[in-house]
């Protein structure tokens, strides 16, 4: 009716086909069927005689495979059995017959009504690019108040998770009972009979929090949506783009700083399912939170140094600088993938990585270009 209604007020076909979004010949053909003599407009799609005789064969096709054979492998499969037609048609038929299987059998969904206090959901984002270094951007959501937390990660190893997670849950103010995320080797090692078998050490950590870590179906972001959309709009809002025009980061702390604002932004405007703003929300969801611990799991950080006057720590006999606010502070330290990773833990926000080197050998100092400058100033003297 669209279509003929644009025809009226065109009365050409392709300028009712511009205006309507098809076809000028499907315009035509619905434009002859209004003017033909017994009138009226066709009830159902013209037959296709050369498919027809092989329509049970499709649709046993399309059981067989639960709707993911290709068109092009039914259409050599039909040739083989005498089928002429063509392949614009074998795929029409082949879609149609995905379309019916897929009402049939696919999958039913509800509307998920979250409860206070009860899961939280994260998932990583590949971030922007920081003094030639990918970041990664640990992405989480809490259910009923719709809060989320970006956070800026250097890798995805078990430590970084470890400080992501902990950073979150401090700046949501409690645990949540459950956290969803996906399969990663750092959550679940394997899968044995389809029972996902935890990383050891998440179990460790999620023990420390009284939190209980589940994980999705593999290959099934829909189960944890909510993460999937904080990932989305992240990634267009703190990613340097054409679309938002932003600028390239400096350094960390200018990253650090933009998901800062950004949490700022997306939780203090009214959200469109509950039409309030995640952070109103969130001061009810503290009654149903779990207490947070009062200090992070440190088992996978390192080992204990202590920065001396100078702003570095000794590791193994080599010398390493550390930002100079630190000096009198206790960091962990720990060697992975021919780095040294240093991570400090404020009593307010967490752990966080304060600087990263190269391994150096014993006696010699090593510096890190995420170090203060008075830092540099220490290390190259």
């Amino acid at each position: 009716m669209e279509i003929l209604e644009a025809y009226d007020l065109t009365e050409t076909l392709r300028g009712a086909a511009a205006l309507a979004g098809c076809d000028h010949k499907t315009v035509a053909r619905l434009v002859a069927a209004r003017d033909a003599a017994d009138g009226g407009l066709p009830a159902r799609a013209r037959s296709r005689p050369l498919v027809d005789p092989f329509a049970g064969k499709i649709d046993e096709l399309v059981d067989r495979s639960r709707a993911q054979i290709r068109a092009d492998k039914a259409h050599g499969m039909l040739v083989a059995m005498g089928y002429e037609g063509s392949y614009r048609t074998t795929r029409r038929a082949v879609a149609e017959a995905k379309r019916r299987w897929r009402n049939k059998h696919g999958r039913r969904t509800r509307p998920w009504i979250p409860q206070p206090g009860l899961w939280l959901q994260w998932d990583y984002g590949d971030g922007p690019e920081v003094a030639g270094v990918r970041a990664v951007l640990f992405c989480a959501w809490l259910a009923w108040s719709r809060f989320r937390v970006v956070v800026p990660l250097r890798d995805k190893t078990l430590p970084s998770v470890v400080i992501g997670l902990d950073r979150t849950l401090r700046l949501v103010g409690g645990v949540p009972t459950y956290s969803l995320t996906d399969n990663e080797k750092t959550v679940t090692v394997e899968h044995v009979c389809g029972i996902a078998v935890r990383n050891a050490t998440i179990v460790e950590v999620s023990r420390h929090y009284g939190l209980t870590i589940a994980t999705c179906e593999p290959a099934d972001p829909q189960s944890k949506g909510g993460s999937e959309a904080t990932v989305k709009i992240a990634r267009a809002d703190l990613v340097a783009t054409d679309h938002n025009l932003r600028d390239e980061y400096a350094d960390w702390q200018a990253l650090e700083r933009a998901c800062e604002e950004f949490m700022a932004d997306v939780n203090t405007r009214p959200h469109r399912a509950t039409r309030q703003p995640p952070v109103m929300l969130l001061a009810q969801e503290h009654e149903h939170l779990h207490r947070l611990p009062r200090l992070p799991h440190t088992l996978c950080f390192g080992q204990t140094r202590k920065v001396d006057r100078q702003a570095t720590v000794s590791v193994g006999d080599a010398i390493y600088s550390v930002p100079h606010e630190l000096i009198g502070e206790r960091v962990w330290v720990r060697a992975e993938a021919e780095q040294l990773i240093v991570v400090h833990i404020d009593p307010d926000q967490g752990p966080r990585e304060v600087a990263r080197h190269a391994l150096t050998t014993p006696g010699r100092r090593a510096r890190s270009a995420s170090s203060s400058r008075s830092a540099r100033v220490l290390s190259d003297g």
